[in-house]
């Protein structure tokens, strides 16, 4: 059939990224150029003879919608194979991206969203470590629909996998091609376009130490119809993931809790043996360290300092001897240390010629995607305070389940002896059973338009609608009711002087039950059932969206056409947040999360030109420069309209020999949720900067932190503060947002020598400038800012902004801090890119590619403003911020008649796990320095090093093998299969990792193995 002009534009598309590597075009693919051919069995010869053949055809590519001659575009751009897809043994696309491009990295995944209340179960990516809300998803060259109402992140388990045919990666700002969002660069789902007769595929892995078993099914069909007119593509993927626990690993059940002691200067870990102050690491065995919580199912009351002493129930026993470091349980044992999820996506597409001139094109996808992820049962640490919400005054408050009164008829004698005039206590609802997320999530996404040529020819339109909607359904499991719970507590004796009832008359008609916390085993299934709470959160968001454009050639000049695109853009988002089950009054014992709804309307127009300066003359191969710009109107902004431009330059020096370079003004644009949510719960982990302050400790804040009156009641009886925080740290939107601005500029050489065939190097400088970055300020800032700042300390008056902020309860313990949006950042990142390539015939024994992909980054910097002025921190180097200085991946491919193999190698540099810990050491060791400088009896002559806070470089290295034949029938079958970490590489033992693995090194998983078959007929 005649192929529609987008069908005949993505088919050269990738017929020509493939033969860019013999002839100049390869000098605008930034990090690598694409597969030898499109089939294994394809030699150079006739690959080369098609690019010459096609180097006149114009096509478009990802970052711009001119047609071109080539891949002659400013901006760098990296390319993942179908091939390359299928050779990862990886069934997860975002976990493929992160493996084979140093560029991304992971954001939310299976292994990382474990304690997540609504992104559980997400794969999303981002580039630079800019946050995947700076990087724009595409479909198709399409914005499509978020899954998550916090930002416009696209999960990519999401897409069927069947029906990707590559993905193409900007690097860099491409705002004014795309708009908002693309401010670190563009991901482009690229699929697949004319592929036609029946492909079946199965594939299963696991772990070969158990666990992490994976399944998938790939299913897809595409025809002609019509006589050729009509074109109609069809696929359907099956994923299922089955997780990995605490169980399955050894290194997940070592207990530790891990400090540095700075006056033995030495590393220690708690044990048993000294719960509070520890021992050193250098004279005990892991098999000493602990790691355990009071929260245990018979109750902890009354307890110690350094928790040590107080009552504990052994089952049903009491006894009087509390060490928590004993007999505390350790809450990791329920930890997934990968959730189990399982998706089914579809998608059908058609093509359509209505007339020669003329054709229709509509996609329609649906996803379906399932996760559970299991925890431990909830626990209370002495009666932590809950967030409540009325709805009819929008006033927040918070209740407390109680210290339950001596007089409880539940409490044993010798406990109603001891303490206050009420007990404290530390309970694990073991009863009320484990708490569990149960995710549903669907997605449909869905496009249709027209398309056609104009002017005899010569012009390109597009005219389009899109809508998409997204929902989740949320269950959370086991959790309790605190003000149920806080009626249950609150018992007394019947008039009868036998019976225990709940105190408050209207509790006990609405069917409150007494419960008894003492002992293992103590609430009944009764009141377990009326304390028990299963919330929910449904969320909703939707997007429309109506997209026309038109691309030809303007005008002649001497070196040649013009090539422009004008157009316009429409969109509405819109969401949806509503809680159920008890969650919209709060009082929950889960992160508080709000119900709202809020919409914005996006009216954009762009442009862009691409001027052909110079060509075949002295020095000049031929020298293009580019232009383009998006003007838009957002619907919460009562300013001027954003802007974002672009314009870069392509110099080929000679055939094989290029220069580009390439400035952009970006821009993001705040989401709903970053300008509408009210106050939402979330925990964060941080240490309160007043923990262990004495009546003469001189560490950083200690000398405001003591004007607490709480914090100094604790010293007078304890001689320190060593409440525990809660990490309970919610955040809140901020209608008064602006855009953000990012300046970011690449400059690059690419070179495809004439004397070595096959070889092709790309060498990329970026940097990446942003302004009025979208941020909060990080709970140890607004500690630091109250309480160790020039900013006064104010408790009463409130002038001191900082401390408005934050929250503690009547014994000082930090219960709350605030996280609020600000444009308050500066963030900037700069770093160099380099790619080859090498293909080489090796005749009768075949053929193989070698081929790499490096990026190194030169600084990764945050600045914030601060109550003393401008402070700069550059993040290189610090796995906590997950910006290593170096990263790259190689493999070898080798090709021999119906034979695939390939060997893959991924290196990550050596890296510092947390900044923070880093500096407070080095502090410790210059302040021994100086008591040894000063001959003082507190020197330590040979203090230890900080450990664990310093991994190794890590190396992974994977093999695949397959192999295609054809079968009498006429159906290709092609076998494959292979070992991802052969050597079982699993990286440092991690204090901060789930199980202590890191997630960015493969997480648990270790050495894994995989099968896979592929009909196709």
């Amino acid at each position: 059939m005649n192929k529609s002009l987008i069908t005949v534009a993505v088919q050269t598309a990738i017929i020509s990224s493939a033969m860019t590597m013999s002839a100049t075009t390869f000098a605008n693919n930034a990090q690598a150029v694409n597969e030898i051919s499109r089939q294994a069995q394809a030699s150079l010869t006739p690959v080369e003879n098609v690019q010459k053949e096609e180097t006149t055809e114009k096509i478009t590519v990802t970052g711009s919608r001119l047609r071109r001659d080539s891949f002659s575009v400013a901006t760098p751009l990296a390319i993942m194979s179908k091939d390359g897809i299928e050779d990862t043994g990886l069934g997860s696309l975002s976990e493929i991206l992160v493996d084979e491009l140093p560029q991304i990295s992971e954001s939310s995944s299976n292994t990382n969203t474990q304690s997540n209340i609504t992104a559980t179960g997400l794969s999303t990516i981002n580039l630079r470590n800019l946050g995947s809300s700076r990087t724009l998803t595409l479909i198709d060259g399409r914005r499509v629909v978020s899954n998550s109402h916090g930002s416009n992140s696209v999960s990519l388990s999401t897409i069927p996998t069947g029906m990707v045919q590559r993905v193409e990666v900007i690097t860099g700002g491409a705002s004014a091609a795309y708009g908002s969002d693309a401010i670190a660069g563009v991901v482009n789902i690229i699929t697949q376009q004319d592929k036609e007769g029946f492909e079946f595929k199965a594939r299963g892995g696991e772990s070969l130490e158990g666990g992490a078993k994976e399944f998938s099914l790939d299913f897809s069909y595409g025809t002609e119809f019509a006589n050729g007119r009509g074109y109609i593509y069809a696929s359907s993927s099956y994923d299922k993931q089955y997780g990995l626990t605490y169980a399955d690993r050894k290194r997940a059940q070592q207990q530790e809790s891990h400090f540095y002691d700075d006056e033995r200067m030495c590393n220690a870990m708690i044990t048993s043996a000294e719960p509070k102050d520890g021992q050193c690491m250098r004279d005990i065995s892991p098999a000493d360290w602990r790691g355990l919580n009071d929260a245990i199912p018979g109750g902890v009351f009354h307890e110690g300092s350094g928790s040590v002493g107080g009552f504990w129930y052994d089952g049903q026993t009491l006894r009087d001897d509390w060490v928590e470091e004993q007999y505390g349980i350790d809450t990791d044992q329920f930890v997934q240390l990968k959730v189990p999820d399982e998706g089914l996506n579809t998608a059908i597409k058609i093509d359509f010629e209505l007339t020669d001139d003329i054709s229709f094109y509509a996609q329609v996808q649906h996803s379906l995607n399932k996760s559970f992820n299991n925890k431990a049962p909830e626990s209370e640490d002495e009666s932590d305070l809950v967030i409540t919400y009325d709805p009819a005054t929008g006033e927040f408050g918070e209740v407390d389940m109680g210290r339950i009164s001596r007089d409880n008829p539940y409490v044993p004698a010798e406990i109603a002896a001891g303490g206050g005039s009420t007990i404290k206590w530390d309970r694990n609802f073991a009863e009320v059973g484990q708490i569990y997320t149960d995710n549903e999530r669907n997605t449909i996404r869905s496009w249709a338009g027209l398309q056609g040529t104009i002017f005899d020819g010569d012009w390109d339109w597009d005219v389009s609608v899109g809508y998409g909607r997204f929902t989740q359904a949320q269950l959370r499991g086991n959790e309790i009711n605190t003000i149920k719970a806080a009626y249950a507590l609150d018992a007394e004796y019947a008039e009868d002087g036998v019976t225990i009832q709940c105190a408050d008359e209207q509790a006990r008609a609405n069917g409150c039950l007494p419960m008894n916390l003492f002992g293992e085993g103590s609430i009944t299934p009764e009141v377990a059932d009326y304390i028990r709470a299963n919330p929910t959160i449904d969320t909703t968001v939707e997007q429309l969206t109506i997209t026309g454009y038109m691309a030809g050639d303007l005008f002649e000049m001497p070196a040649g056409p013009v090539a422009t695109a004008f157009g316009f853009e429409w969109r509405e988002d819109s969401q949806d947040v509503k809680t159920g089950g008890g969650a919209t009054e709060g009082g929950i014992t889960f992160n508080y999360v709000p119900q709202y709804s809020g919409e914005v309307t996006v009216k954009e127009v762009f442009a862009e030109a691409a001027f052909p300066l110079l060509k075949n003359v002295a020095g000049a191969k031929s020298l293009t420069a580019e232009v383009s710009a998006r003007f838009a109107d957002y619907s919460w902004s009562g300013t001027d309209l954003v802007e974002s431009y672009k314009t870069g330059l392509v110099w080929e020096i000679v055939e094989g020999y290029a220069i580009r370079a390439n400035w952009a003004r970006a821009q993001r644009a705040p989401s709903i949720d970053d300008l509408l949510s009210p106050p939402a719960g979330d925990y964060d982990s941080f240490t309160d900067i007043c923990y262990g302050t004495t009546a003469t400790s001189t560490d950083e804040g200690h000398d405001n932190c003591r004007k607490e009156p709480s914090i100094a009641a604790a010293i007078l009886v304890d001689g320190e503060f060593d409440e525990s925080d809660n990490n309970y740290s919610p955040s809140v939107g901020n209608e008064n947002l602006i855009e953000e601005s990012a300046d970011t500029f690449t400059l690059g050489v690419t070179l495809a020598p004439g004397f070595a065939e096959g070889l092709r190097i790309a060498v990329d400088y970026y940097d990446i400038a942003i302004e009025d970055a979208l941020s909060s300020y990080s709970n140890e800032d607004i500690m630091r800012y109250c309480y160790d700042s020039s900013l006064a300390w104010d408790e009463k008056n409130g002038s001191n902004s900082f401390c408005n902020d934050l929250k503690r309860d009547e014994d000082g313990a930090l219960i709350e801090i605030m996280q609020r949006n600000y444009n308050v950042d500066e963030i900037s990142t700069s770093g160099v890119d380099f790619a080859l390539e090498y293909a080489y015939d090796l005749n009768e024994n075949g053929r193989i590619k070698f081929k790499t992909d490096w990026t190194h980054v030169i600084d990764w910097e945050k600045t914030v403003q601060s109550p003393d002025g401008l402070e700069t921190t550059d993040y290189v180097g610090y796995y906590n911020e997950d910006i290593f200085d170096t990263q790259g991946s190689a493999s070898l491919t080798w090709y021999k008649d119906a034979w695939r193999v390939r060997w893959s190698t991924k290196y990550k540099a050596a890296i510092t796990v947390d900044k923070d810990d880093k500096e407070s050491w080095l502090d410790d060791m210059a302040a021994n320095d100086e008591n040894c400088a000063a001959g003082s009896a507190d020197c330590i002559e040979n203090p230890e090093a900080l450990a664990f806070n310093e991994i190794a470089s890590y190396v992974k290295h994977s093999i695949s093998v397959s192999y295609t034949m054809d079968t009498d029938s006429g159906a290709e079958v092609r076998l494959s299969g292979g070992i991802n970490n052969i050597f079982n590489n699993q990286g440092s033992f991690s204090l901060s990792g789930r199980g202590h693995y890191y997630s960015g090194y493969g997480s648990s998983v270790g050495r894994f193995a995989y099968l896979g078959a592929e009909v196709k007929f």
